[in-house]
């Protein structure tokens, strides 16, 4: 597994929030690139295999949101949440939660997540091809610094969560010189 330096170029298919729309369902498309997301920012990004999920729901997604303030103190612009599911799961699946501000972001296609080198197969568990559960400070699209979960390798037996949870990234923060730091 290569680790690349910066996030890599791609397109999201995001949906908003339009009450102009009306119905139901005032949701809207919008295509939100790398730059729309990361340029300019600092940033605190987790990506995990899927949402509804037990770990994913009990631990890693409430954990960051609980955070959340913490992490925006210590110059983080925006928490995000990837996973490759869609926009209508992510969306779903956050108001279950009750997230109100981490931002979830669907990568459908797992695009970003490929090209990230952190996609794998799970089929194992009937999940296809999923993320691996990873977390990372992106500085202006530049990886400052990621903990990727041991043993990233298609069907894995066990969903490791020891890195990648916010306790670790909220003590990385807390302990960097500057947002620089690598």
């Amino acid at each position: 597994m290569a680790v690349i330096e910066r996030v890599p170029n791609v397109v999201f298919k995001t949906r908003v929030r339009d009450e102009s729309l009306g119905g139901s369902n005032p949701f809207r498309w919008e295509d939100r690139t790398t730059q729309d997301i990361f340029g300019g920012k600092r940033v605190v990004v987790f990506s995990l295999p899927g949402a509804f999920t037990p770990t994913c729901s009990t631990s890693h997604l409430p954990r960051y949101e609980e955070l959340y303030d913490d992490f925006k103190a210590l110059g983080v612009d925006e928490v995000i949440c990837i996973s490759v599911n869609d926009a209508f799961v992510m969306y779903q699946w956050g108001k279950q939660q009750g997230a109100q501000k981490v931002f979830l972001l669907p990568d459908g296609n797992g695009e970003f997540t490929r090209k990230m080198g952190m996609l794998v197969d799970k089929s194992n568990l009937g999940f296809g091809l999923r993320s691996w559960r990873y977390s990372m400070v992106v500085n202006d699209g530049k990886i400052e610094k990621i903990f990727i979960e041991p043993g990233h390798e298609d069907n894995c037996p066990t969903d490791p969560f020891e890195v990648s949870d916010a306790d670790t990234m909220f003590g990385y923060l807390k302990g960097a010189k500057t947002p620089a730091a690598v």
